[in-house]
């Protein structure tokens, strides 16, 4: 190697040494403002700070809300009846034996002030010191509020061509809105539903299907009583409900909604081992009997029933046994549909046997004579004969101030 490499490589080599070793206090930043990259540098670069105001700051992981959070008051709901489920499909005359449950609040716990019985949530409280301290007084002042209420909000009776107007603006072919009511019937929840509908509209259309169909003075009593309206229009299962001239949205009532639906009851057994008057082999030939009969009707699912009482009075006029075909339907929906049969025409109910309803009209069998008071006619349009002829006195006073000769 020449004498000139040494020389040369040995100056790059002090060079390199003396950049290494140099610092911020070096003459060579002093004269040509020098600033050794990071790599050469003996001190780390403090960067942690900056990393931790760059990281965003986390935000508290969602919590859903939950039924169990019991640190809001209860509501207090002045409506003056018994909460239920169903008010068209359940009774308070009829006791239940059991509950399927404890006496958990469908309600929720701690949102209602009223106590769950396992059945409804009374309106009175049913912690009584002693016997004369007047529970049926209460029951009376209760139902006198209903009035109250209910004339209130009703206020002025509809003409009859207002009348006319509301129900042509429920038709199908004007609105698409209405309100199902199906086999569970007129359910609680349901009365939240009819107010959000006369919010924005005067009268709501409600379509009834199924088992509350076959007593339909029943839906039309409980509608009218529990919502305070009055029904302007009914043809088969259709009905127009009317809010009220001096109904608000504002004032509606408060009504809490149940968060789920709660186990019906243990009742009495429908059907006996044997009839009453009959014995254990007499009660198994009639069954068989009975279900040999020819089908007096065969009913749909999700169907009207609302002529199904009188066409078994007017069979039980020519035959002891009557058998209704219930094919498609729930065992649930025939045993609802048998027990209304019972009551209403009256009967006594044979077997539920293979989809079928067999009654037996009994030994001493009359035709009840309140037959027209007791069921609607199909079609019922809006009549209020006192305000037609407050129409037609006030159309005569016009037409004779019109004519009087000056």
């Amino acid at each position: 190697m020449s004498p000139l490499t040494r020389l040369s490589a040995q100056k790059h080599i002090f060079l390199t040494r003396h950049l290494s070793s140099s610092t911020a206090s070096s003459k060579l930043h002093d004269i040509y403002c020098f600033k050794p990259p990071p790599s050469l540098s003996p001190e780390k670069p403090q960067t942690s700070n900056n990393n931790n105001n760059n990281k965003k700051k986390q935000k508290p992981e969602y919590r859903p809300p939950s039924s169990l959070e019991t640190n809001k008051k209860p509501l207090c709901s002045d409506l003056p009846f018994d909460f239920r489920f169903s008010y068209t499909e359940s009774s308070p005359d009829v006791r239940p034996i059991g509950l399927r449950e404890p006496k958990y609040s469908p309600f929720g716990p701690g949102r209602l002030d009223r106590t769950w019985t396992g059945v409804c949530a009374p309106a009175v409280d049913l912690k009584v010191k002693s016997v004369d301290d007047g529970v049926g007084e209460e029951g009376l002042d209760l139902e006198e509020k209903r009035m109250v209420m209910r004339e209130k909000i009703q206020g002025k009776p509809l003409t009859k061509a207002e009348g006319k107007i509301l129900v042509d603006k429920c038709q199908r072919n004007k609105t698409k809105k209405q309100i199902n009511l199906g086999r569970d019937g007129l359910t609680h929840n349901m009365l939240n539903d009819i107010h959000n509908h006369w919010k924005h509209d005067e009268a709501v259309r409600v379509k009834c299907m199924g088992v509350p169909t076959v007593d339909m003075k029943n839906v039309c009593t409980q509608l009218e009583d529990k919502t305070f309206g009055k029904i302007i229009h009914r043809h088969c299962g259709l009905l127009v409900l009317y809010r009220g001239r001096n109904y608000h949205p504002r004032n509606r009532p408060v009504i809490p909604l149940m968060l789920w639906k709660p186990h019906e009851p243990v009742y009495p057994r429908l059907i006996k081992t044997t009839i009453d008057g009959l014995s254990i082999e007499e009660t198994k030939e009639m069954r068989k009997r009975g279900l040999a009969v020819p089908a007096l009707t065969k009913l749909s699912r999700n169907g009207y029933y609302g002529s199904l009482v009188p066409m078994v009075r007017d069979a039980f006029l020519v035959s002891e046994l009557v058998r209704i075909d219930c094919q498609g339907l729930d065992r649930s929906d025939s045993k609802k549909i048998g027990c209304k049969l019972r009551d209403l025409v009256p009967c006594i109910l044979v077997t539920f046997d293979k989809e079928q309803i067999v009654v037996w009209r009994g030994k001493d069998y009359k035709p009840p004579e309140d037959e027209d008071e007791q069921f609607f006619a199909d079609r019922q349009p809006f009549d209020d004969p006192q305000s037609d002829m407050d129409c037609i006195k006030e159309k005569l006073s016009s037409d004779e101030t019109r004519f009087q000769p000056e």
